[in-house]
């Protein structure tokens, strides 16, 4: 059984699509101390991960048993591979090495290593259309913004005035895929609600 970890974001779905297809995507949802981008729109989240024709399940995790009940879980499910989207933070690969050898499930991270920078370029290139639904206040420009080969370049620029990471592997900002390769059809791009500001950081919160 090969899991995929999926946010809806941009990064999740292009590790994922290196070892296209998962039998099963997994969210899993973590208790944040300010508003989270993907499940303050949850719901957009599942339906453009739906149009993959990956079955989803959706996980709610205990605050301060986040590895067990993960493990927990992985095992129920009969993860025997697990694929992650992490690039360069050694924190966050140590932690699902350690994930994936207590649920007996293969690890593969096809993104470590990467270039970020590179990797964006990989990404948007591939087809991937994400749209940035959250982000830190320094970044508040791309906020709304839809990232494409045509304004690639503002985007990154954008980042760079703002001294953050243009892949946002820190969390500098969140996204929401709108369509893809593996897209059965496009997700219609959703009319904005409003914008809540917690902690420097705005969170889009889609109709």
């Amino acid at each position: 059984m090969r899991i995929a970890l999926l946010s809806g974001g941009k990064d999740s779905l292009y590790a994922a699509m290196q070892h296209w297809p998962p039998d099963l995507g997994l969210v899993l949802i973590y208790e944040f101390p300010r508003p989270s981008p993907h499940l303050v729109n949850l719901k957009h989240t599942l339906e453009t991960l739906t149009l993959t024709g990956v079955p989803v399940v959706v996980a709610r995790l205990p605050r301060g048993r986040e590895m067990p009940a993960t493990v927990e879980l992985l095992r129920r499910l009969g993860a025997t591979e697990l694929v992650a989207g992490d690039v360069y933070i050694e924190d966050h690969l140590r932690y699902m090495e350690r994930v994936a050898e207590e649920a007996g499930a293969r690890l593969r991270e096809p993104l470590w290593g990467m270039d970020p920078e590179e990797l964006l370029h990989k990404i948007i290139e591939s087809g991937i259309r994400p749209l940035v639904i959250g982000a830190e206040e320094r970044l508040s420009s791309v906020v709304g913004s839809e990232i494409t080969p045509g304004n690639l370049e503002w985007f990154k620029a954008e980042a760079r005035r703002a001294g953050a990471d243009p892949l946002g592997e820190r969390g500098e900002y969140h996204t929401l895929v709108l369509d893809s390769p593996v897209h059965k059809e496009p997700y219609p791009k959703p009319e904005p609600a409003e914008t809540i500001k917690a902690g420097g950081y705005l969170v889009l919160r889609l109709k």
